[in-house]
């Protein structure tokens, strides 16, 4: 199938990237986009530097059925990356988070349902889905936790633990990672779900809600203090925005094989670390030391997720992901650079 490639959310961290990816492959890129997080203006102004005429903007809601409508008229595969992102953004508007990211992601599958052609939609959802874990036994170490179970401790949270909605954004996007998945069943659309863990990388606007990673290297760069919401403990394992783009891209490339599946994605066991060790390697590759405070645990916190990333690793054919310190490392350099901040490097240290 010819014609353009969309890209809901397409300004937006992952979305931009993935639309970059395609464009330097030779695709032309369709961008549905609000630009309501702030920042995101500029990742548009940086596609359309880099790639010229293979971007085609359109500023709008998810939620505008004519907008969706005109986007995927022409598109030949939907990435569905637009969502509203944030746990404590559900907690203090249910109502909007409902409206985006359910009706937004029907709204999308209405309009690739009522096309002619059987148009692929890769939909990005999320670790909130599997609820806060609170059942799996962890061990207490120094500065992280661990699980006391030896598989779970050896690959991660994988494809086959039973869905737990927790807080309005658990359920919001977990309602719609199981429509996209029934669209497939019911009306034969090839759809697959990338339910992800924690995306670092270049063109994050990292905040305390979302984006964490690059949120704790901007407040260090920046000299500013860093709240951790529990005791920084709490174990997540991390990917670089250039392996999820890979993970997405192999989707599309094997929708044929892949249609009505859903996957874990993240950095897997070797690329998982804690708040606590993240903040140590911060000040190591700043060369600063960083004020952190601590606060309550949040809705829906979990004390450890680290993804079972085989299934995608071995029906897609991926690599093996970027080390965690290498990433980071690198993530420092470009937010230094984007923001005109002065990065003192020091030896790095675990």
């Amino acid at each position: 199938m010819n014609g353009p490639i969309l890209v809901t959310g397409g300004a937006g961290f992952i979305g931009c990237n993935i639309a970059d990816r395609l464009a330097r492959d030779g695709h032309d890129i369709i961008i549905l986009d609000a630009l309501a997080r702030a920042g995101v203006e500029t990742n548009l102004d940086w596609l359309k530097q880099r790639h010229g005429s293979k971007i085609h903007a359109i500023i709008a809601d998810v939620r505008d059925e004519e907008a969706v409508a005109k986007a995927v008229r022409d598109a030949r595969a939907v990435f569905h990356m637009a969502a509203q992102v944030a746990v404590t953004t559900s907690l203090v508007d249910p109502i909007d988070d409902y409206q985006v990211n359910i009706r937004g992601t029907l709204t999308v599958l209405e309009a690739v349902r009522r096309r002619d052609a059987k148009v692929p939609v890769i939909f990005a959802s999320t670790n909130k889905v599997y609820g806060d874990l609170a059942d799996i036994q962890l061990w207490e170490d120094t500065d992280h936790w661990t699980p006391a179970d030896a598989e779970v401790r050896a690959h991660g949270i994988s494809e086959q633990r039973p869905l737990d909605f927790h807080t309005p954004y658990g359920c919001s996007k977990g309602a719609a990672d199981q429509y996209v998945l029934d669209y497939a069943r019911s009306y034969g659309i090839p759809t697959a779900v990338i339910r992800m863990s924690c995306i670092y990388g270049p063109r994050q606007m990292g905040t305390e809600d979302q984006g964490w990673v690059a949120h704790f290297l901007i407040r260090a760069l920046e000299g500013q203090p860093i709240t951790i919401y529990g005791d920084g403990k709490q174990v997540r394992d991390v990917l670089h925005v250039d392996d999820a783009v890979d993970t997405y891209v192999a989707a599309l490339d094997a929708i044929d094989r892949v249609g009505g599946r859903v996957f874990n994605l993240g950095g897997g066991p070797d690329n998982a670390i804690s708040l606590r060790q993240l903040l140590r390697h911060i000040e190591a590759i700043t060369g600063r030391p960083v004020e952190t405070s601590y606060e309550d645990w949040r809705a829906g916190d979990q004390r450890y997720f680290v993804a079972d990333a085989r299934a995608a690793r071995d029906t897609l054919g991926l690599g093996a992901p970027k080390p965690w310190r290498q990433g980071i490392a690198e993530l420092a350099e470009w937010l230094a650079d984007a923001r005109g901040l002065e990065l003192r490097h020091m030896e790095a240290a675990e």
